[in-house]
């Protein structure tokens, strides 16, 4: 039987805004005419601020995945030497693209759970000093973790040319990053986690230092190329077909987001963070990431007293309640919270309610309560600094 009433808690995809599904619903219009043009016109201005630069961002209709690809085959070609952090399956996954695209791969390998650390970086790179890029995920979707990569970015290009490239499917829209500030020369994000809406599209944010090595990289490619896709978005238009209901959607999105400001959308996805954090420890649910290394958009908890695919279970089958689970080789381990896009401290006291709930279903020990309280005293400690 189908139901209607599931509460979405995974880290992507996320719940989307009604006001943002209304607007997908729009009647369809031509994608090369007039119209198409002013939406794409209006639409990519308002993403630079997003992502913390002036330079243009790209939209390219694929997955997020389709962005990581993207970096890679426009600035490599076979043999050339990079470095890629891997702390979870996302750093993983560059790692693995890299390889296909015939790339000499230098892995930094991070035990999940744990943000990577500048000096490993930097000792790496000193180690490979002829490295051409420089690959690392902003936030590490399988484990929760947040890696500090405007700091790597800023070590780097003190010490090389490398180009520094960064994954931000699942922060981008709910952290603040600050590209050009840091000297990250290639961001790049998906449409369904923090930017509230279904997957679809990809976003590519390419700085100066990257477009030269673009347009001097003599590796064909053909759908990716981030080339065709600057050039067409000069005249409002995407080189191949763009999903334009999506488009539609992204329109409505950047309106929420400048309603509500940049910085206050950011401060609720800390503040959803703290609150979830505190609520975990309070019922005696043990955190798998540190408060330094915490993302602010999915948060990962690693029991020790119950199973954590019967939580998820149960809390889908009593309250509709979806939450992810463990990947690769912590399938089972973890159960992981996304508290990202269209989510609200009310929705973060609503699961750890259900959470006590279930937990007392399963025989876990802690003080009825406490969940929700320690969660409403994180909010109220962040509001009263306002």
């Amino acid at each position: 039987m189908k139901r209607e009433w599931d509460l979405l808690h995974t880290p992507g995809p996320t719940p989307i805004p009604p006001s943002v599904e209304r607007s997908m619903n729009q009647p369809m219009i031509g994608h090369r005419g007039g119209k198409a043009k002013d939406l794409i016109h209006h639409i990519a201005p308002r993403l630079k601020p997003v992502f913390g630069t002036s330079g243009e961002v790209l939209i390219v209709t694929g997955s997020g995945t389709s962005s990581l690809e993207a970096s890679v085959v426009n600035t490599t070609k076979p043999g050339d030497k990079v470095i890629v952090v891997v702390a979870g399956a996302f750093g993983d996954r560059f790692a693995q693209i890299c390889e296909t695209y015939e790339l000499n791969v230098v892995r930094i390998e991070v035990p999940w759970g744990k943000a990577v650390e500048v000096s490993q970086v930097e000792e790496t790179l000193q180690n490979h000093p002829d490295t051409k890029d420089v690959f690392l995920t902003h936030c590490e979707t399988s484990t929760g973790v947040m890696h500090p990569v405007e700091k790597v970015a800023e070590r780097v290009k003190n010490i090389s040319s490398a180009l520094v490239i960064v994954d931000g499917v699942s922060s981008i829209g709910g952290s603040e990053v600050k590209m050009d500030q840091s000297g990250i020369d290639i961001l790049v994000s998906g449409s369904q986690k923090a930017m509230m809406l279904p997957a679809g599209l990809a976003f590519i944010a390419v700085g100066h230092e990257a477009w030269s090595v673009i347009e001097e990289n003599p590796r064909p490619r053909f759908y990716l190329d981030l080339r065709k896709y600057r050039q067409q978005l000069e005249g409002g238009q995407t080189p191949f077909t763009p999903a334009l209901s999506l488009l539609f959607g992204l329109q409505q999105v950047l309106e929420l987001l400048e309603e509500e400001g940049l910085d206050r959308v950011f401060e609720r996805h800390q503040t959803m963070k703290e609150m979830t954090r505190n609520a975990c420890r309070a019922l005696n649910l043990p955190l798998l990431v540190s408060d330094e290394d915490a993302s602010s958009t999915v948060t990962s908890i690693r029991p020790e007293s119950f199973e954590a695919e019967q939580l998820r279970k149960v809390a889908n089958e009593e309250f509709g309640l979806i939450l992810a689970g463990g990947q690769k080789h912590m399938k089972g381990e973890i159960f992981r919270i996304g508290h990202m896009g269209y989510s609200r401290p009310a929705n973060v006291l609503q699961y750890i309610g259900i959470l006590e709930i279930v937990l007392k279903r399963l025989g876990h020990e802690f003080e009825p309560g406490a969940g929700v309280a320690a969660a409403q005293a994180a909010y109220l400690d962040r509001t009263r600094e306002e």
